[in-house]
């Protein structure tokens, strides 16, 4: 799945209208709450990163949009009143955090009644977990750790959403393009790339490592889930 198609099955996926006031947490350039914004009356995006508050400005200007409203904050004691959003949405940051669950907390406690929390990222089948994040937490030291199906289902669970239900979608990546856009130290590329093709065979990472004409490839699987507060 193209990244464009991705964002658009997020905003799809929470039916999102023209009556919804959307909050993205941790919403680094901007592209998905843009996005949203096309559509809901009001959207407000929060990150702890300045830089990505200013590529998320940028993009705001690109697309024309004029009900945005961008924040820099903590996203582990977000800055807004209980039940003040409709949609409370968070793409690819579940994996960021040191404290997911009190996250989550946060997006309920602001989330409206009747409102719909959305969490698209990696999930991986348990066994493949330790491999994904070694391979992870070298190519971006900021990568804390991906989780399990079972685990998200059960952290989603123990937070009080109700009629919990999910989506899948993956995205297919070369790896020096992906590298390219990563931060790894010194020597770690190396690394990855030799984890890469020590995973042809035996698939330890869960990512479908391949080789097309002679260039590694792989595949992000990502989960989106809803849950109603």
């Amino acid at each position: 799945m193209e990244h464009s198609d991705a964002v658009e099955l997020l905003v799809n996926f929470g039916q999102t209208s023209a009556l919804d006031n959307v909050l993205d947490v941790a919403c680094g350039p901007g592209l998905v709450l843009c996005a949203f914004a096309k559509i809901a009356r009001e959207a407000t995006g929060i990150d702890i990163t300045p830089t990505m508050l200013e590529l998320a400005k940028k993009q705001q200007q690109i697309a024309g949009l004029q009900n945005i409203q961008w924040d820099l904050g903590n996203v582990e004691n977000l800055p807004y009143a209980d039940n003040s959003f409709s949609i409370v949405v968070s793409r690819y940051s579940f994996h960021h955090f040191k404290q997911p669950k009190r996250v989550l907390q946060e997006m309920y406690r602001v989330c409206q009644e009747k409102g719909r929390i959305l969490i698209a990222d990696f999930t991986l089948s348990e066994e493949n977990l330790k491999s994904f994040n070694l391979m992870e937490k070298l190519r971006d030291s900021s990568h804390v750790q991906a989780f399990s199906f079972q685990a998200f289902q059960n952290m989603l669970e123990n937070s009080g959403l109700k009629n919990i239900r999910f989506t899948t979608y993956k995205i297919e990546m070369k790896l020096e393009d992906q590298l390219l856009a990563s931060f790894p130290n010194e020597g770690d590329a190396d690394k990855i790339r030799q984890l890469f093709k020590d995973d042809l065979i035996e698939n330890r990472m869960g990512i479908n490592a391949r080789l097309i004409n002679n260039e590694m490839y792989f595949t992000y699987p990502i989960n989106v889930y809803i849950g109603y507060k």
